[in-house]
């Protein structure tokens, strides 16, 4: 289910004469813009999909994409959800769902499931499906290395068009399964939602059909109330098939025909209603308060009082781009706002866009606050709309949105060719579903081009007189607490119109981040890796650049670096002044620019570089368009050479952190974690803790600031990492002007190995925590090991197979969780160790029985090791993931990087899929056995007494 925020701005009333002017100028320039652009045109189909429709109404959309290789993205989207529920269905639609991987015609119980991890798709990970209100979407990404199978996905289609079994037994046991999943989204959000959801949804069936459905109905509905559902609106003209990927159109096409062509169009079909939202005089005020609610919000939402309408034409489109630069320059505004010393939200921002309601849209606005400060975010909200209607927008503004809306544009444009097909898929759902428009990046590319420059500022300063009004509009507070009244927010509404204000100042900023020339170094040495492709030069001060040239993308450029040392390095009076403090280093800007100086010097540009300080080691990630891959490395200059030191923007940054901590550890999932790594770190001197308001206002900013300088000190001593799209000479001049001219001192640090180990064997931490009926478990394996990189590679997989045995047991056969989780894990740094992860939510009184379970099924790997068939799941997955991660630029980057971080093997990539496929169930058994036998740390929450 999509998750909707909300959006607010008010306005007051302008004199007649002024008023009626502006409007006059500005329609006359809109006037003028529409007929250059010849906005009544229809928005073109991206001539790269096929679309057509069967004889008994089925849509279908075909494009071949060869991005990966030898794997096609199927998906059954089907205009229907739990709207439609009748009164005895509720949760029917979502439990269709389920159903349609339990049994069908041509796959038995758990026999779909089974077939799709023998071929490595997984079950959750790739294998999906999700239920909303007003559509139902099947996920299955198929391998097409063979006809088999594909013809089987095709199959898998198929059945789940109409085809499930829907037996008694089969709904019976799947009861269980969809309460837990019920059992697990049960929190403060959900009981909130449950009170302001029908002054939201005022006067729709909305408010009471939320997907999941009630636990009741859940246990209770009837067999033949799920199979009325079904046939009603499991019917091939409310279908599309969707088919993107490494596989020829016309077979594509060949295969929809056959599989959908033959299901028969409904003789009488049940009226496919569109639901809306009645309009409402009142402003509807929701405060609704949870004692576990662990974040506080305002949400505001100003309602449109008709339907709208597809975006078809050129017209409309060209409207929604104006809305969009509009709510992108409140945003920068709001944003500044949030940078600000004491902060009056902990985030805010807008749009105008859907609501639940599938033809309905609002403007809508959110903020995160601190659990006291939620009038007080209203009142800002309000003020900044407000100044906004009084005084509109300035021309500097406009211009810097324009930049980066192209920005975005152009990026996807030129990556356009080098998409995968699993981003390409959505869009064709959409238009499906909600007629969204689907051009193409080319297209969109050269109609914003184009078109951006007739958009005015007049014109972008009208969309308010659009939005806001006195009726239709609906406040939502929630937190753990009620600190607002309604009458107090009715008052903010009527006060702002009288508020006294003063235009937004839009101060200038300077064309580049840098303020002077830095002394340019040199490359003294170059090496070169064949077996990855790989470069490194050496700069005049020791710092290393090693890159890798790939074509996976045209537009991108990702970077990392790192220097050995951390916070390792720091003595444990140090680490612990200066913990919570380093995150809000950065906050304070750079060269002498604030934050939000940064934010518009940057507009139009894609580039960013982050530092950071870890437990073992300082460094950096970032990325780049290649066009703007040199602000990248100024960024990279400045924070080394010149991070400001600011204390208001060090508080402001404190403070959000604090408001954001809020009632974090009334939840009982943050409570459970806060506990369960107290009592494993009880005996480390080095360990931080949880956050608390407390340990923020005990931060020591000169300290970090101080130490910050130290560990960036001695550029001689990083290692840079850069992959992608990349002009090889423009990364070495840029290198070395802005990496070889940084200081470097030859400190050649290493990290500091602490003398305090993890807790291991035999240990158990019961917490209590929360009023609903849920529980978790967390069964964990941990110690000291000799890593061993095919032992490492061997544990792994033994995660995976338990993992797959767990979802077997658990969820199939006992129908006691809704999901389960499961990783094994060796690591060399900063020792030798292993951690074997299990953890699952539950009911309270199946937690002892599922946790024998799962530890009983560890002790059968231990003694009989895995089945072929597992270790073949295993192997299949884990070579078919290797296989797609090698065409992808994060891959590579972070690859050479763990050659020197790590000490990894460069020859790991290539012999990957032998080192699978050359894994015994000996090899996995022995893993067990060696690691997964002296004891392990059980923790469990279960709800208060």
């Amino acid at each position: 289910m999509k998750k909707i925020v909300f959006i607010l701005f008010f306005a007051i009333f302008i004199t007649a004469c002024d008023s009626q002017k502006k409007v006059v100028e500005t329609n006359s320039t809109v006037e003028k813009a529409v007929n250059e652009t010849k906005v009544s045109e229809k928005i073109p189909i991206d001539n790269k999909v096929k679309i057509g429709k069967l004889p008994n109404g089925l849509t279908y959309y075909i494009q071949n994409n060869g991005k990966p290789a030898n794997k096609v993205e199927l998906r059954l989207a089907i205009n229907a959800g739990s709207i439609l529920e009748d009164d005895d269905q509720l949760g029917v639609a979502h439990f269709m769902e389920h159903m349609n991987f339990n049994g069908t015609k041509n796959f038995k119980k758990n026999e779909l499931v089974d077939y799709l991890q023998s071929i490595g798709v997984k079950f959750g990970a790739d294998l999906n499906a999700y239920t909303s209100f007003d559509q139902t979407v099947y996920i299955l990404p198929i391998p097409s290395d063979d006809d088999e199978k594909l013809e089987k996905g095709f199959d898998i289609l198929e059945d789940w068009a109409g085809g499930a079994l829907l037996e008694e037994k089969d709904i019976d046991e799947e009861r269980g399964v969809v309460l837990e999943e019920y059992r697990s989204r049960r929190g403060a959000d959900s009981r909130m939602m449950e009170q302001y959801l029908p002054k939201m949804m005022y006067g729709s069936k909305y408010a009471d059909r939320l997907p999941i459905g009630t636990e009741e109905s859940i246990r209770n509905f009837s067999y033949e109330s799920i199979r009325r559902f079904q046939e009603d609106w499991y019917r091939p003209d409310l279908m599309a098939v969707i088919a993107v990927g490494d596989v020829d159109v016309a077979k594509l096409e060949a295969k929809i025909i056959a599989h959908f062509g033959k299901i028969p169009a409904s003789e009488n079909p049940r009226e496919r209603e569109v639901f809306s939202m009645k309009n409402h005089k009142e402003t509807f005020v929701a405060i609704e308060a949870d004692k576990e609610a662990p974040f506080s919000q305002v949400q505001l939402m100003y309602k449109d009082y008709t339907d709208s309408e597809p975006t078809k034409t050129v017209a409309k489109y060209r409207k929604n781009v104006v809305e969009s630069l509009f709510a992108q320059m409140l945003n920068n505004r709001l944003d500044e706002l949030r940078n600000a010393e004491n902060p009056p939200f902990i985030y805010g921002f807008s749009y105008h866009g859907g609501t639940y309601a599938k033809n309905r849209d609002a403007y809508q606005s959110v903020a995160g606050t601190s659990s006291d400060g939620q009038l007080k975010a209203l009142k800002t909200l309000l003020a900044e709309s407000e100044r906004v209607k009084r005084f509109g927008f300035k021309k500097g503004e406009l211009e810097r949105a324009k930049k980066s809306v192209l920005a975005r544009v152009e990026k996807s444009f030129k990556d356009s060719d080098k998409k995968e097909s699993g981003r390409i898929v959505g869009a064709y759902i959409n238009n499906f579903l909600q007629e969204s428009p689907i051009p193409g990046e080319e297209w969109t590319f050269n109609f914003n081009k184009e078109m951006l420059p007739t958009i005015t500022l007049d014109e972008v300063n009208m969309v308010i007189n659009d939005f806001i009004h006195d009726d239709n509009r609906v406040v939502i507070i929630t937190g753990p607490e009620k600190n607002v009244t309604e009458q107090e927010v009715l008052d903010a509404l009527k006060a702002v119109k009288v508020m006294e204000l003063k235009p937004y100042e839009d101060t200038e900023v300077a064309a580049s981040l840098m303020t002077s020339e830095p002394t340019m170094g040199k490359i003294v040495a170059m090496t070169e890796n064949k077996e990855l492709d790989t470069k490194t030069f050496t700069l005049n001060n020791g710092a290393t650049v090693t890159y890798k040239k790939t074509d996976f993308k045209n537009d991108e450029i990702l970077f990392t670096a790192f220097s050995f040392g951390g916070t390792s390095l720091y003595s444990d009076e140090e680490l612990m002044a200066t913990s919570f403090a380093n995150g809000a280093l950065t906050e304070a800007g750079i060269n002498g620019y604030s934050i939000s100086d940064m934010t518009k010097m940057m507009s139009g540009k894609i580039a960013s570089a982050r530092p950071y300080i870890g437990s073992l080691s300082e460094g950096f990630n970032g990325s780049a368009s290649p066009k703007d891959l040199e602000e990248l490395f100024q960024l990279v200059h400045l924070y080394f050479t010149s991070l400001n030191k600011d204390e208001k923007a060090f508080n402001s940054s404190i403070n959000k952190d604090k408001s954001f901590l809020g009632n974090l550890l009334a939840s009982p999932s943050f409570y459970f974690q806060k506990e369960i790594s107290d009592f494993m770190n009880a005996d480390n001197p080095r360990y931080t803790g949880f956050p608390s308001p407390e340990k923020y206002d005990a931060a020591d900013y000169d300290l970090a600031y101080k130490k910050y300088q130290e560990r960036f000190a001695d550029a001689g001593d990083f290692k840079f990492y850069f992959v992608g799209n990349i002009d090889e000479r423009k990364l070495a001049e840029f290198s070395m002007k802005y990496i070889g001219s940084l200081p470097s001192t030859n400190s050649k640090e290493m990290y500091k190995i602490d003398d305090f180990r993890p807790m291991k064997g035999s240990h158990t931490k019961i917490v209590k925590k929360g009023k609903d009926p849920k529980s978790t478990v967390r069964i964990m394996y941990q110690g000291e090991a000799e890593y061993d990189k095919e032992e490492a590679l061997a544990f792994e997989s033994l995660g995976e197979i338990v993992g797959i045995k767990l979802t077997e047991k658990l969820r199939e056969q006992e129908g006691g969780v809704y999901s389960s989780r499961t990783s094994g894990r060796i690591s060399k740094m900063p020792y030798g160790s292993y951690n074997f992860s299990i953890s699952f939510p539950c009911a309270p009184e199946n937690v002892d029985k599922l946790k024998d379970i799962a530890i009983a099924e560890v002790a059968d790997m231990v003694k009989n090791g895995p089945s072929d068939e597992d270790l073949m799941k295993t192997k299949k997955a884990q070579i078919l993931d290797h296989n797609e991660n090698i065409k992808r630029n994060r891959y590579w980057l972070n690859t050479i990087k763990n050659i020197d971080y790590m000490k990894d093997d460069a020859s790991e990539t290539a012999s990957f899929e032998e080192r699978v496929n050359s894994l015994t169930k000996k090899d996995i058994q022995m893993v067990a056995k060696k690691y997964l036998t002296d004891g392990f740390i059980l923790g469990i929450l279960n709800p208060e007494d």
